[in-house]
């Protein structure tokens, strides 16, 4: 089932209509409300519903959708900036923009289509839609991922996942400047409360730890290496969030238009100007280090910052703009 937690509380104006009927415009379709309530999907106050249960006034109703059924993807010719291949592994360099895998609305254009065009064989540990897919990014971050091309290998490198033995350092730049030059953001990420799309620091989560390092400061910006022990969904994203910080650029955890209200009107226009070069949160995946399964020795992949990144970078040293 999908973790998409609906609550809905039947208003004062409802009464009599059948319960599949009133949740028609929730499923999409009588139909489908019919099928969600036949698969235990709908609970009435706290209980298991029929389709023809009458709604009145005042009642809890909580649904939790099914997860749609999956289409297989299937080849896309989509151009791969490969890093490393043999015949066990192959390591990338994933553009910003592109979705690994797919998902509710989206059928076609992922990295997942431009694997199965580009390789024979990858593992089918992470099930018929995500082939191959050990880790991943969102789809407005960019930089290295690791890709397995049989079950085994899969195996190998989650062991490494789950034993936090894998490096990765990770670039972006944040709002303002950091207290200190170093320092570490220990706190545990789960759903967001009341927005189940995004996640958030919230009490009872899953344990979260992100290294940050100051590179280089400007007026109002920062450039941070980041060094995630953990992998939990937005991590980095929601951690700089929480210590207000957030990631430059990025619209889901505070960190587009809603800080430039509070900016001198010089600065809003430089920060207006800048978010122009970039149109997604500006974080990049720079090095990947893993231990190869088959090899046995310890390997490091590198990508460069992407030319959104790059010209943020090289505005920002120039002071070229507010003036």
């Amino acid at each position: 089932m999908s973790e998409e937690r609906i609550e809905v509380e039947v208003p004062e104006d409802v009464r009599g209509k059948r319960l599949d009927v009133y949740l028609a415009g929730v499923a999409g379709s009588r139909s489908a409300a019919r099928r969600w309530i036949l698969k235990g999907c709908v609970e009435v106050e706290g209980r298991r519903a029929k389709p023809a249960l009458s709604v009145t006034p005042g009642m809890r109703i909580r649904i939790l959708p099914p997860e749609p059924e999956p289409l297989l993807p299937y080849p896309e010719d989509i151009p791969l900036d490969i890093l490393f291949e043999d015949p066990y592994l192959l390591v990338l360099n994933k553009p910003p923009g592109l979705p690994v895998h797919p998902g509710a609305g989206r059928r076609s254009g992922t990295l997942v289509h431009a694997l199965l065009a580009h390789c024979r064989g990858l593992s089918g540990v992470g099930g018929p839609t995500r082939p191959g897919i050990v880790h991943r990014l969102d789809k407005g971050t960019s930089g290295v991922m690791a890709v397995a091309k049989d079950d085994e290998v899969h195996r190998a490198l989650s062991e490494q996942w789950k034993g936090h033995t894998v490096f990765r350092r990770y670039l972006a730049f944040a709002w303002g400047r950091m207290r200190e030059r170093r320092g570490v953001v220990d706190a545990p990420v789960g759903r967001h409360p009341r927005d189940r799309k995004r996640m958030a620091v919230v009490e009872g989560g899953r344990p979260a730890w992100t290294e940050y390092e100051v590179l280089e400061e400007y007026e109002f910006l920062s450039l941070l290496a980041l060094y995630p022990k953990t992998g939990r969904t937005h991590q980095i994203r929601v951690h700089l969030s929480h210590i207000g910080h957030p990631v430059f650029g990025d619209p889901k955890y505070g960190g587009r238009t809603k800080r430039l209200g509070g900016l001198p009107p010089r600065e809003r226009r430089g920060a207006e100007e800048l978010l122009e070069l970039i149109p997604r949160q500006a974080l990049h995946a720079e090095v990947l280090g893993l231990v190869h399964p088959v090899a046995g020795r310890y390997m490091e992949f590198r990508a460069d910052l992407p030319e959104d990144m790059m010209a943020l970078r090289e505005t920002l040293r120039g002071r070229r703009w507010g003036t």
